[in-house]
């Protein structure tokens, strides 16, 4: 009985050494097993702890929604699997302004994702994995101190109820400039651009509702160069990322987002009729809580007419007190090579999907801003009752203004941007990475900055 006792004890050593020498990779799948809510665990993990692995859970309090996304790091900052996908994600409707009058239910609202994330997290890492909630248009627009007053209670919620990193400030309403960073962080993680000298990364412009925002890497002549920052206006970010130091150009032009933009064009017009609107509606379109009358004159669309507005409402031709600008009197960044290879996203994606400048089930492709033109002159000859079959991707409440948005996007980018119209860009919903699709959101640079900054103790949330 002792000498089986021995042998056993003997096999069993011999097969934790040999566990232990094996690359993860080479074990197979039927080697892992099943964590909490089924998510797969590499048995060598189990057995070996977590040392080399770090996580960040990062909630989106989006305008119609909340999400929450995990992400997992070795202690290179590469990302690692959290069963079958990079990142483990969960969402809830509606979103925290929904709950205006009653912010306890706002935080009771992210209490399923939270636990869904704290599930995800071994136990023993859940204290120094860092819980971060950006909120994000939809808060920005709550009156009084309704927006505080929600945020307030999520932060209670994440102090009483979580066992992860946690601190006040954490819990915030981001701005755009933040939005923009961490975007640019995001499609530079994803395509194995960070960390590489400020000519090889990638400018990113996101389109959004309320606003846009351009963000690329300039040299250390430009960023001397930058306007002494005011309290409005702080253009240059300076970052580090793989070791590589950055300055980072990035600016969020509030107001001449997709939705924002419709505005501006509309305050053109004086409340009068607008070429930009297909013929045949006849209606108002409500942004901010203004109302503009909707529709095309009796001579109907007309496409050059809605361009010359689009420039107008972009404010193209204001005075600039710097070397070169963007618009509005913006400084631009200097230019430079941060800016050869152009990733575009949000509005820009959608909007070629919805005219057939992308294929539907497309995630990204490679497009030149004339191509917005190009589907302009056919959606704005188009009249209003025929757009959904001739464009059959296009959402119902973007049809009168189809005609507009694929005007203000092309003079956005040609005028505003400075980006030659044939220019080859890429826009993008979705990025490939190592044989999956990653959203081009802000979260996953958000998380990367917190691990960035972890042995800094500084990050963009801190500024």
């Amino acid at each position: 009985m002792t000498t089986q006792l021995a042998v056993g004890h003997g096999l069993l050593v011999r097969v934790l050494v040999v566990l232990f020498l094996l690359p993860v990779g080479s074990l197979s799948y039927s080697s892992q097993i099943h964590g909490i809510h089924g998510h797969k665990l590499p048995f060598r993990r189990v057995l070996l702890g977590h040392d080399t692995e770090k996580y960040a859970v990062i909630f989106d309090a989006g305008s119609t929604g909340s999400r929450v996304h995990v992400f997992r790091f070795d202690e290179s900052l590469n990302l690692l699997p959290i069963g079958d996908e990079f990142e483990l994600f969960a969402s809830t409707k509606p979103g925290l302004s929904s709950y205006a009058a009653d912010p306890p239910a706002a935080a009771n609202s992210l209490k399923p994702l939270l636990e869904e994330a704290e599930d995800v997290v071994p136990t023993e890492l859940r204290p120094d994995t860092p819980v971060r909630l950006g909120a994000t248009a939809g808060l920005r627009l709550l009156q009084g101190d309704a927006a505080e007053r929600i945020l307030e209670a999520v932060r209670n919620l994440l102090k009483n109820e979580s066992t992860l990193k946690y601190r006040d400030d954490w819990v915030s309403i981001l701005d755009g400039n933040q939005e923009g960073t961490y975007l640019w962080v995001t499609i530079n993680y994803l395509l194995e651009t960070l960390g590489k000298k400020y000519s090889e990364t990638i400018c990113t412009i996101d389109l959004g509702g309320g606003s846009v925002q351009m963000a690329y890497a300039i040299s250390d002549e430009n960023a001397e160069n930058a306007p002494m920052p005011s309290t409005n206006e702080t253009y240059v970010e300076e970052k580090t990322f793989n070791g590589t130091n950055y300055n980072l150009y990035v600016h969020s032009y509030l107001n001449y987002g997709s939705k924002a933009g419709r505005a501006e064009i509309f305050k053109t017009t004086r409340n009068s009729t607008n070429p930009c609107i297909l013929e045949g509606y006849d209606g108002t379109y409500t942004y901010g809580g203004v109302v503009y009358k909707a529709s095309a004159p009796p001579t109907g669309t007309n496409m050059k007419r809605c361009r010359v507005l689009a420039r107008k409402a972009l404010k193209i031709n204001a005075p600039c007190k710097y070397k070169k600008c963007t618009f509005n009197g913006i400084w631009n960044g200097g230019g430079g090579d941060g800016q050869k290879n152009v990733y575009m996203s949000s509005s820009f994606y959608w909007t070629a999907r919805e005219a057939g400048i992308l294929e539907s089930d497309a995630v990204g492709g490679i497009i030149r801003p004339l191509d917005y033109m190009e589907a302009a002159k056919l959606v704005c000859a188009t009249k209003f009752e025929d757009i959904k079959s001739n464009f059959p991707n296009t959402e119902d409440d973007d049809i009168p203004y189809l005609c507009m948005d694929l005007v203000y996007q092309y003079t956005l980018l040609v005028d505003g941007f400075d980006v030659h119209p044939r220019k080859k860009v890429t826009v993008v919903n979705k990025v490939n990475y190592k044989n999956s699709e990653l959203e081009a959101a802000w979260p996953l640079g958000c998380a990367i900055d917190v691990m960035s900054s972890s042995a800094t103790k500084r990050s963009i949330f801190d500024e």
